[in-house]
């Protein structure tokens, strides 16, 4: 099914709902802007759909909350561990591969869990 998207620059047409979603997603689509579904002759504001007003939003805080500190957490470790890696002593290279173990693993649960994040229709 069509849908038809309104919007103060123009007006686009998407082949899914899901494209229109994934637009939502990503702030291309405003609450105030109108749809218009396949068949219908009403156009209804984007804010006003239950899936769309419901979706995250995230586009706008890209690097904000906790994604953006976990992901620092990442570098940073990662970046400790190989500056520890490469020290001489055999304690300081046993201690960098317990911090480079340890970030994977806490890496590898962050990117299990932005996986599972809700997926956009159709």
């Amino acid at each position: 099914m069509k849908y038809r998207v309104r919007t103060k620059d123009g007006e686009l047409e998407y082949t899914s709902f899901g494209a229109v979603e994934q637009m939502w997603l990503m702030g291309l689509i405003e609450p105030d802007d109108e749809i218009l579904e396949e068949g219908k002759t009403v156009w209804r504001k984007a804010g006003s759909l239950p899936l769309l007003a419901k979706a995250r939003r995230s586009g706008e805080k890209v690097w904000a909350g906790t994604w953006f500190i976990w992901t620092m957490v990442g570098v940073i470790g990662g970046s400790a561990a190989l500056w520890l890696l490469n020290q001489p002593s055999l304690e300081q290279k046993a201690a960098g591969a317990l911090v480079a173990i340890v970030d994977v693993l806490v890496m590898i649960q962050i990117t299990m869990k932005a996986q599972k994040r809700s997926r956009p229709h159709g």
